[in-house]
């Protein structure tokens, strides 16, 4: 006699799950049907590109650079993506294709932010942390994460890539993003439980 222990999913589950991937699915579709008008010449489309995806990509700068150059790192972000505009041939995302520029973008200004500190004879070292009166709880939280898992689970879990999509702007394997995430949700709920003594200093 078989076992019937097993948890099936419901009807509902499947449908919640199936509607959801439906939904992003739209909205990137949509992004990448901008774009390529965009690159035909529709300004307005251009505009309605970048109306969609500032904030975002503002949020996944803010988290790699600290909020004082978020600004920056996302206008040259868009910046960038102008300029590449005629060699996005749809191959990916229009949204991954973006998040891939802004990581380098983000890069460049951490770049220069260390060599201007050089040039003032400032001591090299991790970004100050926010000020905890300014700065929520996941920021408080992603800080004191390893800049590949923070990058890794912002992507996934906070801008709403899949793990393929966050593979490709982070140039690894899916598997490496899957270990990534894992550990750092296992950091996170280690951290949180030690409560904000730990989380404040850094350690577990």
């Amino acid at each position: 006699m078989p076992c019937t222990d097993r948890k099936v999913p419901s009807l509902w589950s499947i449908d919640l799950a199936s509607n959801r991937f439906a939904h992003y699915r739209r909205n990137v579709d949509e992004l990448s049907a901008l774009l390529t008008r965009a690159q035909q010449g529709d300004a307005d489309a251009l505009a309605s590109f970048v109306h969609a995806t500032h904030a975002p990509v503002w949020r996944f700068c803010a988290h790699l650079v600290g909020r004082d150059d978020a600004d920056d790192a996302t206008q040259e972000t868009f910046v960038a993506a102008w300029r590449a505009l005629p060699q996005f041939r749809g191959d990916a995302s229009a949204k991954t294709w973006l998040f891939v520029i802004a990581r380098r973008s983000a890069e460049r200004v951490s770049r220069r932010r260390w060599r201007w500190l050089e040039l003032a004879d400032a001591t090299p070292g991790p970004a100050p942390p926010s000020d905890p009166e300014q700065a929520n709880e996941l920021d408080a939280l992603l800080s004191v994460l390893e800049p590949d898992r923070r990058m890794a689970l912002l992507l996934t879990q906070v801008i709403g890539l899949t793990y393929a999509e966050t593979a490709e702007v982070c140039d690894c394997a899916i598997g490496t993003i899957r270990s990534r995430v894992a550990r750092a949700r296992e950091e996170l709920l280690q951290r949180r439980a030690a409560g904000p003594d730990a989380r404040a200093s850094g350690g577990c």
